[in-house]
């Protein structure tokens, strides 16, 4: 199978993208589950940009670099904050609809970190909208195709170069060669690595891991973004309901379950710190109180304005009996956001030829230590458009294909599904312990240790065995949680989401980017 441009993913990084180069040739797009199953369709809260005339390019980017904490590459944010109000003009005019206020403008939101009301949303689901929207806005286009239930799991190399990728379509268990002359990752991002998460269950970093792999540069990994505020369940769910940090933004309050605003002692902005403050005040509270969760209280607002600014997540409560207009809602932190990732040019460029790399899975240096609420979005709209605008002169031309075919001859006819399952869940359950929200050398090298000898069996596995969906996320997240806790070992400070008790200061020593990348 060929095309001009295959794309790894079908979030707002993919998507963009695609619309952007479809008078360039033809578009192949790989999607693991459905086409809308991406981080993208779950982010409730916005995307962060400047159209209210109190606001300016110069706040936001104080704000952004102010979060990131001496790590933020200021070119980077210049140029997102800059460029982003017109490219939501641009996913406006393909179909993408966002909530107005009375004067049929923009309504615009404030959270966590940010000086304005700068967050353009549709309702509290706001990846949803822009998902449909720009799914909507493809299906005109024949010379796009989607790919449902095909997972890339590794990429074609010849030449220090990027021809494509190997794919298993999980439906026939067959697996299939895609040979293309541009491949975007855009698989968004790692969160599965961890025991409770928000992400859903496609996030298990297969697009760090394929990089990697093929030898690209991995960046700042430590950075792994909790979310303070995620649905309590009895029962963990593979993703956790996200409470959106626009809840706080809007006047939520937490509380432990004594009634204690926690928060006043320890922020300034309270409730309204950054993520990463407030993450650790929860686990801080739960962990000194062996308690399971701790309240996130809206209830003080007007019930109509609640359930028309919060419609969804006012449905989704209701589910378990928790009525957010009358009663706090019970929250725990969970693995959310990775700041790190495969490390990119200001146009997607990685360090091989012919990849791209875009979104949550693309490291640009944005974010630096700590992701400001609502940038994700924007980060993946405009780097996905500037990635497109210079597709053409990162292209591949022929592809020597007697190079790469014995790669698919190492497959064998194994089953080891079941032991894959069972070591997922030993991975996710180390990393919560041990490389989570606050984290302790001696745990980190304990951590290690284990990763190193997983990576080693997997490995194994993984080259000899039958490819299954299991065995191939099992590599892809036994990568990433090594990546992950190397990284976390090499940062001997306190930075942001990495917060490590044995060196608890920050270290001006440690002020540069983490980078990774694999021998041999």
């Amino acid at each position: 199978m060929e095309t001009d441009f295959l794309l790894i993913g079908s979030g707002i990084a993919a998507l963009n993208f695609a619309l952007r180069v479809i008078d360039k040739g033809n578009v192949l797009i790989l999607t693991k589950k459905e086409r809308t199953d991406a981080n993208t369709n779950y982010a409730q809260g916005g995307i962060a940009s400047v159209f209210d005339k109190e606001d300016s390019f110069k706040s936001h980017k104080e704000d952004t670099v102010r979060a990131g904490l001496g790590l933020s590459e200021e070119e980077a944010v210049d140029i997102m904050v800059r460029e982003g109000p017109s490219r939501i003009k641009d996913i406006i005019n393909w179909g993408v609809e966002f909530t107005e206020d009375k004067s049929s403008d923009l309504e615009l939101w404030k959270e966590g970190g940010h000086s304005h009301r700068r967050i353009v949303h549709a309702g509290d689901f706001t990846g949803r909208a822009v998902e449909k929207g720009l799914i909507s806005a493809i299906k005109s286009h024949p010379n796009i195709r989607i790919f449902e239930h095909h997972l890339a799991f590794e990429i074609i190399m010849a030449n220090n170069s990027c021809y494509g990728v190997y794919a298993l379509d999980v439906s026939t268990g067959e697996i299939i060669q895609v040979i293309s002359k541009l491949t975007l990752l855009a698989t968004g991002g790692a969160g599965q690595v961890y025991q409770h998460t928000s992400n859903p269950g496609v996030a298990t970093g297969d697009g760090v891991a394929m990089a990697y792999n093929a030898g690209c540069r991995i960046a700042d990994m430590e950075f792994f973004q909790f979310h303070p505020t995620t649905l309590y369940t009895p029962e963990p769910e593979e993703r956790q309901f996200l409470i959106s940090e626009a809840v706080r933004g809007e006047g939520g309050r937490l509380y432990d379950m004594d009634g204690n605003r926690f928060m006043e002692g320890i922020h300034p902005k309270m409730e309204l710190a950054p993520r990463d403050v407030v993450a650790r005040a929860c686990d801080s509270v739960l962990k000194k109180r062996g308690d399971n969760y701790v309240y996130l209280d809206i209830s003080h607002k007007d019930s109509n304005e609640i359930k028309n600014k919060f419609p969804n997540i006012y449905r989704e409560c209701l589910k378990y009996s928790i009525d957010i207009t009358k009663e706090p809602i019970p929250v725990v932190p969970a693995a959310h956001y990775m700041c790190g990732g495969v490390y990119t040019d200001l146009f997607g460029r990685t360090d091989i030829r012919g990849l791209l790399a875009a979104g949550e899975v693309a490291f640009t240096g944005v974010h630096g230590a700590n992701r400001l609420a609502s940038n994700s979005l924007l980060e993946a709209l405009v780097f996905s458009a500037r990635a497109g605008k210079e597709a053409l002169d990162w292209m591949v031309g022929g592809v020597p294909v007697e190079d790469i075919l014995p790669s698919t001859e190492r497959i064998t006819t194994i089953e080891e599904s079941v032991l894959a399952v069972h070591t997922k869940k030993e991975i996710k359950q180390t990393m919560w312990d041990y490389v989570g929200i606050v984290r302790r050398d001696y745990l980190l090298n304990r951590a290690m240790r284990r990763f190193e000898l997983y990576l080693e069996e997997i490995e194994e596995l993984y080259r000899n065995s039958y490819l299954s969906q299991d065995i191939i996320e099992l590599h892809s997240l036994i990568t990433v949680a090594y990546l992950i806790t190397r990284s976390a070992l090499s940062r001997n400070e306190s930075r942001g989401l990495h917060f490590n008790k044995d060196h608890p200061d920050e270290n001006e020593q440690c002020k540069n980017h983490t980078i990774i990348r694999k021998e041999g």
